[in-house]
């Protein structure tokens, strides 16, 4: 009875094993195309960018004044500007 529980257990493991190796290159979706980096982004006048994020139509910069500037994809020019207020 211990040989065959034993033997369960390995086949059982390898299954879970195999099924593992299988399955995780499908999850794990690598990113043939990625979204473009503008070259250049024109910020208001004597701010620095402390941050940048994206989203699928968007650029957003959050500047050093506590600004988050947020940019069209398409041509790079502002959609936004929103002003952090401090505590």
């Amino acid at each position: 009875m211990v040989t065959v529980l034993t033997a369960s257990m390995i086949l059982g493991l390898v299954t879970v094993i195999v099924l593992i190796v299988i399955r995780v290159p499908s999850v794990i979706r690598t990113v043939d195309d990625p979204l473009p980096l503008p070259a250049t982004l024109a910020l208001p006048d004597g701010t620095k960018a402390t941050a940048f994020t994206m989203g699928t139509d968007w650029f957003a910069v959050i500047t050093d004044e506590d600004q988050i500037v947020i940019f069209n994809r398409d041509d790079n020019t502002v959609r936004q500007t929103i002003h952090i207020e401090p505590r």
